[in-house]
């Protein structure tokens, strides 16, 4: 049996509380009704108009007829669906092909912007007929401000985490007719298209926003008014906070964090938690009484340098630079045998800048059983041998005989284990990983899957062609234990505190410290967006050195977000055996 105990206190749905704006934020469909008509008269007698321009602005994935019946409850002379002027389906899908590719995962990053969707000469007309219109008229669809400045300017947001989950039950993509297209298609055209494209435009309308409306939860809309939400903004990107962690089954899946997080156990198994990915997780914000989520990416996108720092998106842009996850095999199989792509590679192929470095943390194990890792070839591996092998199980005439090829490296609790990009590897059954990353996530080619069909009941996609393009064969036995394994150092100690690097490898761009707690310590973000994760210990407590921000108390395994503009805080202890591990970006 595994011996960690179980301490019943991790928080699945964390809420940042943010004072001052209780009476700017609305629960529930008839309120928002209520503050909107509000709005609209308020504007009507300070313009002395009536032809006011009410938008709903909708992100991808959000259901259009729910946005709908409340404004239609508004009282406008006029409903225009401003998506009538988009390309035909069967265009847009013509126009993108390139983006969108053949294959049934990878795609070409977009870099097209929103305009691109809709037909410029049905736009042109819909202009003008907004333009003639008398009386108060709404809006609705995709990207509103393209057509007509509003008066009352309403974004109704979405996180990519829920879109998903919308695709899976039959949600097409925006304007496409592909219900019953499998779930990988989906998500593809998402990623690599909707999502970007989205993502520019919002990026510019972020001060036009009067309020903005959470509608992830079907039927349990809530708002925010656009000031209120974007100070909320400025203020999380200055202080610690928690995202809302989801979490997936998968073939190769485990019980640990059902057994000892006490989440998903109406599921099968689960495979992932992702607790530590702006792009994809939400945030809640609580306003009094009233939960508002958005997508965390918000924060990155309207605040990137002091939620980066100054020189992190100097390198990186708007974009998240570090992604934390966790990985369960405890009671589950192996995950499968994959290889992450070179820059270059991603670059080429994909037009991501940058690629998917990552490590393993060992958070737990097994301890009833041997528990691996496989990481590296074999010291004077036979390519062509691996190649031949690797083709002939992905058509399935043989299964893989992985251990004549790659390294099996014994693990333990606490260890460390580096794989820069190129770096054969996968976790064995038996392990509670979190997984340090860079954060082009999807970016990864299986070569093996252990002869496994997927949840769907179809074979799991593999990528062996792209895998032997950035296979890096000078990764075998010896590299594996000189640089990637075992590399913990020692570099400050004293009464109360240990702090060692434990990674990464020379050639990723992220660092990663262990500190061991038995008494507070300050900690220096150093211009650098630290994420962080409590392996260790029943709780902790992140304090500002000055008051600047509340503590943040966290929990055994949760993952939690300290943006670069805190500068110096103070790390405290609330538990013997409190270990913290930190990964920011190296200078």
């Amino acid at each position: 049996m595994n011996k960690i105990t179980s301490y019943n206190n991790y928080d699945p749905a964390p809420v940042t509380r943010l004072e001052g704006y209780d009476d700017q934020a609305f629960g529930g469909r008839d309120r928002i009704i209520e503050e909107l008509k509000s709005a609209i008269s308020g504007k009507c007698k300070d313009t002395g108009r009536d032809n006011l321009i009410i938008s709903f602005d909708l992100y991808p994935g959000v259901y259009k007829e729910e946005i709908l019946s409340m404004a239609r409850e508004l009282g406008a002379d006029t409903i225009i669906d401003v998506e009538t002027a988009a390309k035909p389906e069967k265009v847009r899908m013509k126009e993108f092909e390139d983006f969108i590719t053949d294959d049934r995962v990878f795609g070409v990053i977009c870099h097209k912007n929103v305009q691109s969707l809709y037909d410029s000469e049905a736009a042109a007309l819909l202009r003008e007929r907004i333009a003639k219109e008398r009386g108060p008229i709404i809006l609705i669809g995709f990207a509103t401000e393209l057509f007509a400045r509003a008066d009352i300017h309403v974004y109704c947001d979405m996180s990519r985490w829920e879109t998903q989950l919308r695709y899976r039950k039959g949600m097409p993509n925006w304007n496409c007719s592909n219900t019953d297209a499998p779930f990988l298609t989906k998500y593809k055209i998402g990623y690599f298209i909707e999502w970007r494209l989205a993502d520019r435009y919002k990026r510019e309308h972020f001060e036009d926003m009067d309020y903005l409306i959470d509608s992830h939860i079907m039927g349990v809309p809530s708002m925010v008014a656009g000031e209120a939400f974007r100070e909320a903004i400025r203020k999380v990107a200055a202080r610690p906070f928690r995202l809302e962690p989801y979490f997936d089954p998968g073939v190769w899946g485990g019980h640990w964090m059902q057994d000892k997080l006490g989440v998903g156990r109406d599921q099968q198994n689960l495979a992932w938690c992702f607790d530590g990915v702006p792009e994809e997780n939400a945030l809640n914000l609580g306003f009094g009484d009233t939960i508002v989520q958005f997508p965390a990416m918000d924060i990155t996108l309207y605040c990137p340098r002091p939620l980066l720092g100054e020189r992190v998106h100097g390198r990186y842009g708007a974009e998240f630079p570090i992604r934390f996850d966790f990985l369960d095999t405890i009671g589950g199989e192996n995950l499968s045998l994959q290889v992450h792509p070179l820059t270059e590679y991603i670059q080429d192929k994909f037009g991501m800048h940058y690629t998917q470095d990552e490590s393993y943390y060992i958070l737990d194990v097994d301890e009833d059983k041997d528990n691996y890792v496989y990481l590296g070839v074999k010291k004077d591996v036979d390519k062509a041998a691996m190649a031949r092998d690797l083709r002939a199980a992905e058509k399935g005439s043989i299964s893989f005989p992985a251990e004549n090829y790659v390294n099996k490296v014994p693990v333990k609790k606490h260890d460390h284990l580096l794989i820069p990009a190129g770096t054969v590897h996968c976790s064995g059954a038996g392990c509670m990983v979190l997984e340090i990353s860079a954060t082009p996530y999807i970016f990864t080619f299986k070569l093996w899957d252990w002869d496994r069909l997927g949840l769907d009941g179809l074979p799991r996609p593999i990528h062996v062609e792209h895998g032997l393009r950035n296979i890096q064969w000078d990764r075998d036995t010896d590299y594996v234990y000189d640089q990637l394994v075992h590399q913990e150092m020692t570099v400050a100690e004293g009464e109360g505190y240990k702090v060692e690097r434990t990674g990464l490898h020379s050639r990723e761009p992220i660092e990663v410290m262990r500190y061991s707690l038995e008494a507070p310590l300050e900690v220096e973000c150093d211009d650098s967006v630290i994420q962080a994760n409590l392996v260790s210990g029943r709780e902790a407590v992140i304090e500002s050195i000055d008051n600047s921000f509340p503590p943040l108390t966290v929990h055994y395994a949760e993952t939690f977000i300290i943006p670069a503009s805190v500068g110096r805080f103070r790390l405290v202890p609330l538990a013997d055996d409190v270990k913290v591990v930190m990964a920011s970006i190296r200078k």
